[in-house]
């Protein structure tokens, strides 16, 4: 059993890139926990609890969560809260949503949310607390971001992030307040490149975090569409990722029957310097295994097909801004 373990892991091999300004070495591939906390809870611990513990054992070591994915900081400290020297912790404060009131978007409410994170998580100190999704007047009010840097000075949080997109995300980048960018970057999703965010980022070396790297897995579900097999949705934004796929990809007029959809995804985002990790979620382990074996496969193979769903989104693109 011991020989079967140690292979696994020795197959399983995860490279790193230096976070920008952290200058800390994270996994490539990052474990991102809302499915955990949406889709799992305490009810599926079992699940949840051999996700975040394999993660961790074949080369993970970034770990992202948010105050408002219900019990996912809670599983997380109750699971590898003993581990927590072995990963870099990422949360968020505020309500994950561009619709809520601005009385949501609060000094006092980001500070209780920062201390509450600190205490389902287990740990006296937060790696990194990322604003979650606040639009941009919010942002230039000033309020949050102080809430923030208050929280850096407390020794509460070693890093201070933005995670959203569009202007907002725009505007964090340029302001220099923060250390790290985490923003939607798929095959479906490409504004953070053709508008600039991303070289805007590296420029002032932040580290960045592609979120929904695999696009909710539409190009999986335009390769079924086109093979007339039943295609699952996954998430809300699915319809419009999907949509956006299968026009570029009928464009294209690509033969994606034989092309590994997940990998090309994944590949999309870590053929970019300008991201150093990918953040994809599960609630099934299996999947978690698949995509930490690909951290391990050669992806040049994938250039192509990447350069070709580049040049067909920038030609399509009317108003596909990116989606939260």
């Amino acid at each position: 059993m011991f020989f079967l373990q140690f292979c696994l892991k020795k197959e399983l091999r995860m490279e790193n890139n230096i976070f920008g300004k952290t200058d800390i070495s994270v996994s490539k591939l990052g474990l991102g926990l809302a499915q955990v906390g949406f889709q799992l809870g305490f009810d599926g611990y079992k699940e949840a609890d051999s996700i975040l513990n394999f993660s961790l054992d074949n080369g993970i070591n970034f770990l992202d969560t948010a105050a408002m994915y219900i019990d996912s900081e809670s599983i997380i400290g109750k699971s590898v809260g003993h581990r927590r020297d072995e990963y870099f912790l990422a949360t968020k404060a505020g309500t994950g949503r561009t619709t809520s009131p601005d009385s949501e978007w609060t000094y006092e409410k980001i500070k209780t949310s920062v201390e509450k994170s600190l205490k389902n998580l287990k740990t006296d100190i937060i790696d990194l607390v990322q604003l979650h999704s606040c639009e941009t007047h919010l942002l230039e009010q000033g309020d949050v971001i102080r809430a923030l840097q208050d929280c850096k000075v407390e020794g509460k949080t070693k890093f201070i992030g933005y995670s959203g997109d569009n202007e907002a995300a725009e505007w964090a980048v340029k302001s220099n307040l923060f250390d790290t960018l985490q923003t939607s970057y798929s095959i479906s999703d490409q504004r953070a490149r053709t508008k600039n965010i991303l070289s805007e980022a590296q420029s002032r070396n932040l580290g960045v975090i592609a979120k929904r790297p695999i696009g909710n897995a539409a190009l999986l579900g335009v390769k079924n569409h086109k093979n007339n097999a039943t295609h699952e949705s996954f998430g809300s934004a699915y319809e419009e990722y999907f949509n956006r796929a299968l026009s570029m990809s009928d464009k294209l007029e690509i033969n994606l029957s034989n092309i590994d959809t997940i990998g090309l995804s994944m590949a999309f985002s870590l053929l970019r310097n300008e991201i150093h990790v990918l953040i994809i979620g599960s609630k099934n382990l299996s999947h978690v295994r698949e995509n930490i074996k690909f951290m391990s496969e050669k992806i040049d193979k994938f250039k192509n097909n990447v350069k070709e769903y580049e040049n067909i989104f920038e030609k399509l693109d009317e108003n596909w801004r990116q989606l939260t």
